[in-house]
């Protein structure tokens, strides 16, 4: 754990930038963690601050935790992780950017009303951004209002298959962070969704329902292209 943040003055001068203020970066190709936390406790008015930057071609984590507000969890571009029965929390754009990660069984904790739980940038040429898979998004008492996700880069791509979604889930689910433009090239995609935010019927009409067929191109598998980390 540590708490630095964007803005915040470095030590030998100039200040963080987001990407540095985080608590923890992994680099080490093929990376496991297990019973982890890594947390940043900048706090909730701290803006940007990652508790973990993700650089690695290939990671995978299994029972940990991310903690954090603002830019909780970065998966850079290029890299390929897993998340499993993992515990991931926070405010705004707390999972963001242009890696493949398949999260599968975890838990999406929201702990501000009005954020956004994605912020993908997935890469045009890429085929998968975020896929999760038999998770369960919860939030804390009194919060609402709160979008799956907006496209930090054009062509996000975000895909949520079996979920839980509680009530804390706008209807309209996802947002074209003020760009209409974004609602051409982004790829949002839901299938057999399940609880109070998992209703489609309000859903932007820009997103998409996949259909048996499609959902078969989500396999751990073919997400992590084969790759099948040991725990």
């Amino acid at each position: 754990t540590f708490d630095n943040y964007s803005g915040k003055t470095k030590p030998d001068g100039g200040t963080f930038g987001t990407a540095d203020s985080r608590s923890v970066y992994i680099k080490g190709d093929q990376f496991v963690g297990e019973r982890l936390t890594f947390a940043n406790s900048a706090g909730m008015n701290a803006g940007q601050a990652v508790a973990l930057y993700i650089d690695a071609p290939k990671s995978a984590f299994k029972d940990c935790k991310m903690l954090g507000y603002q830019d909780t969890w970065y998966g850079h571009n290029g890299t390929k992780s897993l998340l499993e029965n993992c515990y991931i929390e926070g405010s705004v754009d707390f999972m963001f950017g242009g890696s493949t990660t398949l999260f599968s069984k975890c838990e999406v904790h929201s702990n501000r009303p009005g954020g956004y739980i994605t912020a993908a940038s997935t890469p045009a040429e890429q085929h998968y951004g975020y896929v999760f898979v038999d998770c369960k998004l919860t939030a804390a008492n009194n919060v609402g209002d709160v979008w799956l996700g907006r496209p930090w880069r054009p062509y996000a791509k975000v895909v949520f298959m079996n979920s839980e979604m509680g009530k804390h889930i706008r209807p309209l689910g996802w947002h074209n962070w003020g760009n209409p433009e974004n609602e051409k090239t982004a790829y949002y995609a839901e299938y057999k969704s399940m609880g109070e935010g998992a209703d489609i019927s309000s859903r932007v009409s820009w997103s998409h329902q996949l259909t048996d067929a499609e959902v078969q191109q989500y396999t751990k598998e073919k997400v992590l292209d084969g790759w099948e980390p040991t725990f």
